[in-house]
C-alpha cells in the first residue's frame, strides 16, 4: 500500500518554465511592438503561434548567428518562424519598428524628432550565399556592399545593398532616393573622398542635397579619427556585434536588409531602457 511519503516522492513534476534569452522582447518593448503586428483573422483556423515568440526567435537568430534549422526547441518550429518573418518583411514591420525607435531615441536625447543632416559610407562583407556578388578590389572582399546613411549620432536612416564591385558614389545615389522618400528633412550629408564624384554631386544638387566631403588631414600617417566620419564607422561596429551580420548569409537582398533593421531596432530600444 502506497504511503503519502511514497506518493510525494513519485509525484510527476510540472514542466519547468522556459528560461528567457538576453534577446527576448521585454514587456515594455512588447507594448510598442504589439499594435504594429497583424491581428488575428476573422475567419479560418484560430492562430496558434504566439507572435511574441516569433519576434524573440528572430532576434535570437540575428544576435547568435545560428541557422534557421538550429533555432532552439523552445521557440516555434523554424518553418513557422520563417513564414512569419517573410510575412512581416512584406509589411515593412522591422523598418517601422526601427524608425519609431529612432524618433523616440532622438526625443529622449532632446533633439528634433526628424534629422536634418547625415553621414554616408559603405562596408563590404563576404556573402557566400548571395545570388549576385562582386569583388571589392580595394578591400579584397568578394561579397556585398552595404551603403548606409546615418544621422549625426549614428542612427540608421537608409541602407542600400549591392554587389561589392559597385562604386561608393553609385550606391549612394540609391541612398539619396531613399532619404528623399523617408526622411525629406535631411538636406546636408557628409562623406569621404569616394563621394566626390560629379554624377553623385549632380544628383544631390538636383534633389536639393548638400554633400560635404571630409578629407583626410594633411600629412596624415596611419589611422586617425576624422570629424563626422567616425560616427558612421561606429554604426558599422554596432552591426558587427550581431553575428548574423558579420557575413551576409542571405540570398535575397530584402531578407538581408530586414536583418539589419532587426539588429539596430532592438539596439535602439535597449539603449532607451526598454528592458
Amino acid at each position: 500500500m502506497w504511503t503519502a511519503e511514497q506518493r510525494a516522492r513519485h509525484k510527476v513534476r510540472a514542466p519547468k518554465e522556459r528560461k528567457g534569452y538576453p534577446t527576448d522582447v521585454s514587456d515594455q518593448e512588447w507594448k510598442l511592438i504589439e499594435p504594429l503586428l497583424p491581428g488575428a483573422a476573422r475567419t479560418g483556423r484560430p492562430r496558434r503561434t504566439e507572435l511574441r515568440q516569433v519576434i524573440n526567435a528572430l532576434r535570437y537568430l540575428v544576435r547568435s548567428g545560428c541557422e534557421w534549422r538550429m533555432l532552439p526547441n523552445d521557440f516555434p518550429p523554424y518553418q513557422t518562424v520563417y513564414y512569419w518573418f517573410r510575412r512581416l518583411v512584406r509589411r515593412f514591420l522591422f523598418r517601422t519598428i526601427h524608425d519609431l525607435a529612432l524618433m523616440l531615441d532622438r526625443m529622449c536625447e532632446q533633439r528634433e524628432v526628424v534629422p536634418s543632416a547625415g553621414i554616408v559610407d559603405s562596408q563590404s562583407v563576404k556573402a557566400p550565399g548571395a545570388r549576385e556578388r562582386g569583388y571589392d578590389a580595394h578591400k579584397k572582399i568578394s561579397g556585398r556592399k552595404r551603403h548606409i546613411a546615418v544621422d549625426t549620432d549614428g542612427r540608421l536612416l537608409a541602407v542600400n545593398l549591392t554587389p561589392a564591385d559597385i562604386a561608393d558614389s553609385t550606391g549612394a545615389q540609391m541612398v539619396l532616393d531613399a532619404l528623399v522618400k523617408r526622411w525629406p528633412w535631411v538636406k546636408h550629408l557628409f562623406g569621404d573622398a569616394a563621394y566626390d564624384r560629379r554624377t553623385l554631386l549632380d544628383k544631390a544638387a538636383y534633389l536639393d542635397f548638400t554633400v560635404e566631403v571630409v578629407r583626410g588631414l594633411q600629412g596624415q600617417d596611419g589611422f586617425q579619427v576624422q570629424p563626422r566620419r567616425w560616427v558612421v564607422e561606429r554604426t558599422f561596429a554596432w552591426l558587427m556585434r550581431y553575428r548574423r551580420l558579420v557575413r551576409d548569409y542571405e540570398q535575397r537582398l530584402d531578407v538581408s536588409e530586414a536583418m539589419i533593421f532587426i539588429a539596430l531596432g532592438s539596439s535602439l530600444l535597449r539603449r532607451m531602457g526598454f528592458r
